[in-house]
């Protein structure tokens, strides 16, 4: 694995910013947000001063019962040649499930037994196949712990590697995330794991409300995940560190800041940088999951995902007051994300605070199940039917928003409502 230094997640809100940083060695994309025909002119000239570029995937979900979405691993393929990247990433998560078809817009954890990690195992395989450039997947942070475990992290991760020779993406803030809400100790993770598996690292902020800590991406770095990247550090001299920050940008003297104090961290000492040996793949590991282990874990991932995103029973064993705090995140993260997609909207329904509730009460018991363009359509298409804005010039607005990216697909029931209801407003 090559060094790639300190660096930064790359966002279009502070590509400014970014350019201007000093003494960055490299910047990480989210995968799904570059076209690689159009790159971002920020982009091209980062990587023509040298700085490496990695993608970093969210949506292929390889730890759901699914097995990898061919489309979705050629577009991250076609993002690694786009970028010349030396690697590309993604997360040891579930996203969604095909039966029920939901999206849960966000990563959740797999349950770490027999069955989800055969079934991991394999769609890493897959993946490996179809991509350019090696894989490396990270640990994920987690409100809930499923029941009936029987591996440790450390153990599954271990496993993993061993199993399929990916590398790891150590994040540590995840890493104090489950020592608050799951009660797993980072030292020990950190001990049992193979880190001469490390691609890099991630760091990033977050905040504690009611005894949960929510990995915000949008917070400060806090000195107890500073002190787990020093505990990593002891162990091992990481080829990349970087700073994630996905929202409520703070100042550029802010970030370089923040980098300052990673790299102090990263440059206080530990094991030398010699390359170490890579992990070797455990000779006749089990090539495919059996039918038998997707289906139960393919069963555990619905009824968790239906409990947090259509109001269904918690399934038995499962931490309802968890779930119920994970659900309220999720609904949370979905308006937001919409108000990003559709930014007329807030506007159109009175502010952020109208378009909020209004969002939240339609999200309910209205799961996503496309992606979030879909969901911004669907919300204005609920509104309309009900007659809603109350507001007439609100709702004509809503009504002439919704004609305009409503496309030309064939009208399903609910869009015919809407249409005749918009010639009855003309």
């Amino acid at each position: 694995m090559e060094r790639l230094g300190v660096g930064i997640g790359w966002r279009p809100e502070i590509a400014d910013s970014v350019e201007r940083l000093d003494g960055l060695d490299w910047v990480e994309v989210v995968a799904e947000n570059v076209c690689p025909g159009h790159l971002p002119e920020s982009l091209e000239r980062l990587r023509g001063r040298g700085v490496r570029v990695v993608p970093h995937g969210v949506s292929l979900g390889l730890g759901g019962a699914d097995r990898p979405d061919p489309a979705k691993l050629a577009a991250l393929a076609e993002r690694a040649v786009a970028l010349g990247a030396p690697l590309v990433t993604e997360h040891i998560a579930f996203v969604r499930t095909s039966s029920p078809v939901l999206e849960a817009g966000h990563l959740l954890p797999v349950p770490r037994t027999r069955d989800a990690l055969d079934v991991l195992c394999e769609n890493v395989r897959i993946a490996q196949d179809a991509l350019p450039v090696p894989l490396a997947l990270e640990n994920i942070a987690a409100l809930v712990s499923w029941p009936g475990e029987e591996l440790t992290e450390a153990r599954f991760l271990t496993e993993l590697v061993e199993r399929t020779g990916v590398r790891l993406l150590v994040d540590v803030a995840n890493l104090h995330t489950n020592r608050v809400n799951r009660g797993e100790d980072p030292a020990a993770v950190l001990d049992g794991i193979p880190l001469e598996a490390l691609a890099y690292v991630h760091v990033a902020g977050g905040v504690e409300r009611d005894g949960v800590w929510h990995d915000t991406h949008a917070h400060p770095v806090p000195p107890v995940v500073l002190d787990v990247l020093a505990r990593l550090r002891e162990r091992v001299d990481p080829p990349g560190v970087l700073l994630e920050r996905d929202d409520d940008f703070p100042p550029e003297a802010e970030l370089a800041a923040e980098l300052a104090r990673i790299r102090a961290v990263v440059d206080a000492g530990g094991p030398s940088g010699a390359v170490r040996e890579r992990v070797a793949v455990r000779e006749g590991a089990p090539g495919e999951a059996g039918e038998a282990a997707r289906t139960r874990v393919a069963l555990g991932q619905a009824a968790l995902l239906s409990a947090l995103v259509a109001g269904t029973p918690v399934p038995e064993g499962f931490d309802r007051q968890r779930v119920r705090v994970q659900a309220r995140a999720l609904a949370a993260k979905r308006a937001s994300v919409v108000a990003k997609v559709a930014p007329e909207l807030p506007g159109i329904l009175g502010g952020p605070a109208a378009y909020r509730t209004a969002f939240l009460d339609y999200a309910r018991n209205r799961p996503m199940t496309a992606g979030y363009r879909r969901d911004a359509l669907e919300f204005a298409e609920h509104l309309l039917v009900r007659d809603l804005p109350a507001d007439p010039a609100a709702r004509r607005q809503l009504t002439e928003w919704w004609r305009d990216r409503a496309g030309v697909r064939p009208p399903r029931r609910i869009t015919r409502w809407v249409r005749a209801l918009a010639g009855r407003r003309a």
